[in-house]
């Protein structure tokens, strides 16, 4: 009999399946994993059409339909003011995480050190783990999910070769400042280490807040790597569409690995998208304001409830503390309970966690959702 060694010998199916299927099972009101409940722009929809009938139904460049990578670099230049080469520094990929993904196989080799911010993205972790490296975990300071620079200072060693950002950040929604990003600069600079920063959730920050990306700065500018989500920005997560931006130099490397993780996207996708995006420029425009609206009916539906909350300030996920309701469950047993009993789904934030504080408390809600879903859940909520 074949002897079977997994790589992954402790991971099991995801959290995000977990709960999805759960939702279907019992026939819940599913806010956990992160997809619209809503439809696409129909002009975005009708531009894949389109793009079909036009005879884009072939192999695209392994590097992304050069017209789509012009739209990003047209992104990048009006909200950054940063010029891009999309012939050399914009590769369209078959969704984030595979972006995520090839960078990690790309630039890190067995026995690197990669620092990662807990809580972070369930994929992170495991890529840095199948190429023999070592996941440096640091946990955020709840409640508003801060980075201890103290801490990052420590962990820095000779090993260390990457540290993964993501701003804004998922589960929690909160966002990374500019004296953050100072903060970190300083302590790499003299450093040979890599940023790879997850910024799937850019169009979406609230209250006037303002994105800051790791190539705004001159001093990342060689040194980072950014992945990006078109998604996320235009309700289709199903389609796995994203893109990366790095330097040249990072990029051809980058390049080497992803061509056979991938080879390429899929063709008749980056067509309407670059279609869209030319033609539809108040899209990503009126983004925040689309998802604030979501979030302040969410929040302010449950404003009555036993449950507390600190506001988002992006991505589309909002946390809430259940401790005045049972302090003695934790969040897995929480969701249990809200899925079984009251017929809701959310994610617990534990699962984001390599290790997760005792007194942790918190579940993870979606509000990409339509509003009269949102307001089905506030009532919900306010049962519980």
């Amino acid at each position: 009999m074949i002897e079977i060694h997994s790589k992954l010998p402790a991971q099991g199916v995801t959290i995000f399946s977990i709960m999805t299927a759960m939702a279907q099972r019992l026939n819940a009101l599913n806010l956990s994993q992160g997809f619209p409940d809503f439809p696409a722009p129909p002009d975005l929809l009708q531009a894949l059409s389109q793009a079909t009938f036009d005879g884009f139904n072939q192999y695209a460049a392994g590097d992304g339909l050069l017209a789509l990578r012009e739209q990003v670099a047209q992104q990048y230049l009006q909200r950054d003011e940063l010029q891009l080469d999309p012939l050399t520094e914009i590769t369209i990929t078959a969704g984030a995480t595979i972006g995520i993904f090839s960078a990690i196989q790309a630039f890190i080799h067995a026995g690197d050190e990669v620092i990662i911010f807990d809580p972070s993205y369930d994929s992170y972790a495991p890529s840095v783990q199948l190429v023999g490296g070592k996941a440096i975990h640091i946990a955020l300071n709840a409640p508003e999910f801060s980075v201890d620079w103290n801490q990052v200072k420590s962990a820095i060693t000779d090993k260390t070769r990457m540290v993964i950002v993501n701003t804004p950040h998922n589960p929690t929604g909160a966002i990374w400042a500019k004296q953050d990003w100072l903060n970190l600069i300083e302590l790499i600079q003299d450093k040979n280490i890599i940023v790879l920063s997850d910024e799937v959730y850019e169009h979406l920050i609230f209250d006037g807040a303002k994105h800051y990306s790791a190539l705004s700065f001159p001093q990342l500018r060689d040194r980072s790597f950014v992945v990006g989500s078109f998604g996320k920005t235009f309700h289709v997560t199903g389609w796995k569409t994203g893109y990366c931006v790095a330097s040249p130099e990072l990029m051809k490397v980058f390049r080497q690995i992803y061509q056979f993780a991938n080879f390429c996207g899929v063709t008749p996708v980056q067509m309407a998208l670059a279609n869209y995006m030319s033609q539809h420029p108040e899209h990503i425009a009126g983004l925040s304001s689309f998802y604030q609206q979501k979030r302040d009916l969410f929040i302010s539906g449950i404003e009555h409830s036993k449950f507390s909350l600190i506001p988002s300030k992006g991505t589309f996920f909002q946390n809430i503390d259940y401790s005045a309701i049972r302090p003695d469950l934790n969040d897995v047993e929480m969701c249990k309970i809200l899925a079984e009993e009251y017929k809701i789904v959310a994610i617990p934030v534990s699962v984001f966690y390599k290790q997760a504080p005792e007194n942790l408390r918190l579940i993870r809600f979606c509000f990409a959702k339509k509003d009269e879903t949102l307001i089905q859940a506030c009532e919900i909520l306010n049962q519980v």
